[in-house]
């Protein structure tokens, strides 16, 4: 599958894998400076890029697990979805899960990116369900 891409800043770094089997795509902070998140709190981390999803298909942003383990940050909505129609910067709401501030150094991975198929789905109200 090919996903098109743009950067949307001369710094911003596109997606990498961290192996050839992974299955996701590490997304990079897109800052000059280094970021504080307070303790306890959510700050949106922008990457420099946009993308286009193919149509059937969503991002999946799932945090990085030495992020998680190491600085106590996670995606805010812990699982995040990007549309296929959202052409805007990818940005990570990331909330500091510990009681210290912790930082974000420029061009760091700060979640990962999983490109996953869907099913639309029709809803029909019922007004008795099957056993379980």
């Amino acid at each position: 599958m090919n996903i098109r891409i743009k950067k949307l800043s001369d710094t911003a770094k596109l997606p990498q894998r961290g192996s050839e089997k992974a299955a996701g795509y590490d997304l990079y902070a897109n800052t000059e400076e280094e970021i504080t998140i307070a303790p306890h709190a959510t700050q949106m981390i922008g990457t420099g890029i946009a993308m286009e999803i193919p149509e059937g298909y969503f991002g999946a942003i799932f945090a990085r697990s030495g992020l998680a383990s190491k600085k106590g940050l996670r995606p805010g909505n812990c699982v995040g979805v990007v549309d296929s129609d959202y052409r805007g910067e990818w940005k990570i709401a990331l909330h500091n899960d510990t009681d210290e501030p912790q930082t974000i150094a420029p061009h760091e991975r700060i979640a990962q990116m999983v490109v996953i198929p869907f099913l639309p789905v029709e809803f029909t109200e019922a007004a008795d369900l099957t056993d379980t």
